[in-house]
C-alpha cells in the first residue's frame, strides 16, 4: 500500500508529523511505502507554525490519500481554508477519491474533504471547532477521536492524526504491529475510535 500525504503552505506541522512519524515506522516493519506530496509537483511548505519542509514528489495515483489541515478557523491566507477558496486542490482530491483505497484527514483536513463533496451522508469527525461547519456539509458527526467509515477515515484535531495512522496501521497489518510502533514511540494510544458498519 502506498499512502500520500498532501502538504500545502500554511499546514499545521503536527497534523502531518505525527501521522508520518507513524507510518514512517510501519514502513519499515511492512509493504507499506509513504511519501509526502505536493498537488502540482515537489514543493517546499512552509507550515502554519512557520516551519519549512520539502515534499520530494507531487501527487500520483496512491492506494491511499491522507489529507491535513491548518488554517481553517481563522480564515487564513495560506492552510485549508485557501486551498478551499482556490478550488483546485479539492477538486482533485474529487478527482481521486474513487479509485483510493481509503482516503483520510486530521483536524480541518475534513473540511477540504467535505468542500470535495465527500462527507455527505458519512460518519465524519474534524476538529471541534469546525464542527458545526461540516454538519453543514451532510456528514454524520461523531465525536470520537477517530472516525472510521470504511473508504473514509477522518480525525479530530491535530495529535488526533497519530491515533488515525495507528488506527489504519491496525486495520492493514494487525495490532501487534499497531502497538508495536506505539511502543517504539512511547505513545499511549486512544482507542477512542468509531467503526462505522
Amino acid at each position: 500500500m502506498r499512502i500520500e500525504m498532501l502538504v500545502f503552505d500554511g499546514v499545521d506541522e503536527m497534523d502531518v508529523m505525527g501521522p508520518f512519524e507513524v507510518w514512517s515506522h510501519a514502513s519499515k516493519r511492512t509493504a507499506l511505502a509513504l511519501a509526502l506530496v505536493g498537488l502540482d509537483g515537489p514543493v517546499e511548505v512552509t507550515g502554519l507554525n512557520t516551519l519549512q519542509f520539502k515534499a520530494p514528489e507531487g501527487l500520483g495515483t496512491p492506494d491511499a490519500l491522507f489529507v491535513p489541515g491548518g488554517g481553517w478557523m481563522n480564515r487564513a491566507e495560506k492552510g485549508s481554508w485557501a486551498e478551499a477558496r482556490r478550488g483546485v486542490m479539492t477538486a482533485r482530491i474529487a478527482e481521486l477519491a474513487p479509485t483510493l483505497s481509503w482516503i483520510g484527514s486530521v483536524c480541518t483536513g475534513s473540511m477540504l474533504l467535505a468542500e470535495a463533496g465527500l462527507v455527505k451522508g458519512r460518519a465524519a469527525t474534524t476538529n471541534r471547532g469546525a464542527w458545526a461547519e461540516l454538519e453543514t456539509f451532510g456528514a454524520e458527526l461523531k465525536s470520537n477521536r477517530v472516525v472510521d467509515d470504511g473508504t473514509l477515515v477522518t480525525s479530530g484535531g491535530i495529535t488526533s492524526g497519530i491515533d488515525l495512522a495507528l488506527h489504519i496501521v491496525e486495520r492493514e497489518y494487525g495490532v501487534d504491529v499497531a502497538d508495536g510502533i506505539a511502543a517504539t514511540m512511547e505513545y499511549t494510544r486512544d482507542r477512542d475510535v468509531y467503526v462505522g458498519s
